[in-house]
């Protein structure tokens, strides 16, 4: 057997990026991986002639970048996330939080997140019948909101439905809170990303009345 030659190495590559694509847990992240495998495999099927695979690659291409443009016109809209209030001891969310624990962990170690407490309040972001997010916070008074829980779903941690809770929603400024501080033992914080400000060593978002 002879060495690999650069095009053997390019239908090697397109097909190794595709199986990896599909080890993806954010969809985001797959859709994207996956369209830079076809297009690899589309020009190595085009160059030893292999044309019905080309074909298949471009409409596999083509249909990845539908995706991908209707998930980046999504990140933004109102109608694509919802936050919903519920109570610390409701089943749901901690089934929730059970289910998900080990991964929490590595961003908040360590937290009895949702053991009831006074002034705290727990928020479930859902998009359509998927629960993507569990946001908790404190009342530390004062008017500010200590988030003591905010979490993310792998699946869409390349989106930020976080802005739709700190931003959006209107549930701190109905509260009469005046700022949100994020936490601080958060592992990977993404606060800058929605208008969170520096104040010492602490992150702060500023509420506008309603």
């Amino acid at each position: 057997m002879g060495p690999v030659s650069w095009l053997d190495a390019l239908g090697w590559a397109g097909s190794a990026l595709l199986v990896y694509s599909l080890l993806q847990a954010r969809v985001l992240r797959f859709r994207v991986l996956n369209t830079v495998g076809c297009l690899v495999l589309i020009v190595f099927n085009a160059l030893v002639g292999v044309w019905p695979m080309v074909g298949m690659n471009v409409v596999l291409a083509g249909i990845n970048v539908w995706f991908i443009r209707r998930l980046l016109r999504d990140r933004h809209d109102l109608a694509a996330y919802e936050v919903l209030e519920v109570g610390l001891t409701d089943a749901y969310l901690r089934h929730f939080v059970k289910v998900h624990a080990a991964d929490i962990r590595t961003f908040f170690p360590g937290e009895a997140w949702t053991e009831p407490r006074e002034g705290r309040s727990a928020f479930l972001v859902a998009r359509g019948d998927e629960t993507v997010g569990v946001v908790v916070v404190r009342d530390s008074g004062g008017g500010v909101a200590q988030v003591e829980l905010d979490y993310v779903t792998p699946r869409f941690r390349d989106f930020t439905p976080g802005e739709f809770v700190y931003r959006r929603s209107g549930l701190f400024s109905e509260r009469g809170f005046t700022q949100v501080v994020a936490p601080t033992a958060m592992v990977a914080p993404y606060y800058d990303s929605v208008g969170f400000r520096h104040d010492g060593d602490r992150q702060v978002l500023d509420i506008p009345p309603t």
